[in-house]
């Protein structure tokens, strides 16, 4: 994984289109959230994910952390990467690579500012059975870990990304005018962005995302060059 640009947060099928006109890769489906609303049914997400082709992939992203229900999920909505924002045993991450090895893991590193060594930890029992990982930042009022519009502090997400062996991901209040300096910041394999580029009603403007593709694509630009 290389350059990497991750949508989340997609509506209907008319956003997906948007999306994948803009060049970003990756269309995040957050569903089974026990914080936020989710922005579509699973019968809708279905529906949309058939209209996504090559090279373009749908993601299910989701709080399930059994084995059993994850590959269910991932089956039902027909897709093979999930993203994983649950407490999720390396045990259960096995499973889920032992019995379905075509799906691929993105698991998450959420941030709040206290828990870098808990974080360590986290990525050297897990690494085995993780394809990616994905910092993220968590919200103290909301309890949520994802989708917060909130950023957190990037050294962070730096030294996650110099100890992982797997590629890393960064999200957590990412936009259209910070997403080239994080990316400079912190030389990930991708960057992830849900309310950063959404307007008042809750869609992605597109404006936004055009210019969060083209600055982040500049700032992948300017690190391969280093």
């Amino acid at each position: 994984m290389k350059d990497l640009i991750q949508i989340a947060g997609i509506i209907d099928a008319e956003e997906a289109k948007l999306v994948m006109a803009s060049g970003a890769q990756y269309l995040g489906f957050p569903l089974r959230l026990p914080v936020h609303k989710e922005d579509l049914t699973e019968e809708q997400a279905i529906e949309v994910i058939k209209t996504i082709m090559p090279p373009f992939q749908g993601v299910l992203i989701t709080y399930e952390h059994t084995a059993e229900d994850i590959i269910s999920f991932c089956r039902k909505l027909h897709v093979t990467i999930v993203q994983l924002h649950g407490d999720i045993t390396a045990t259960e991450l096995q499973r889920i690579k032992t019995t379905a090895p075509d799906i691929e893991i993105i698991k998450s590193l959420v941030i709040t500012g206290s828990n870098t060594a808990e974080l360590e930890s986290l990525v050297n029992t897990t690494a085995p059975w993780v394809d990616v990982y994905i910092t993220d930042t968590f919200d103290p009022a909301t309890g949520a870990s994802g989708a917060t519009g909130k950023t957190h502090d990037w050294s962070i997400s730096k030294h996650l990304i110099e100890i992982s062996p797997k590629p890393v991901i960064i999200a957590g209040g990412l936009n259209a005018y910070n997403v080239k300096d994080a990316i400079l910041a912190n030389r990930p394999a991708g960057v992830d962005v849900h309310t950063g580029i959404e307007g008042p009603d809750g869609r992605k403007d597109p404006d936004l995302l055009m210019k969060f593709v083209s600055e982040a694509n500049e700032g992948f630009r300017l690190i391969n060059q280093m």
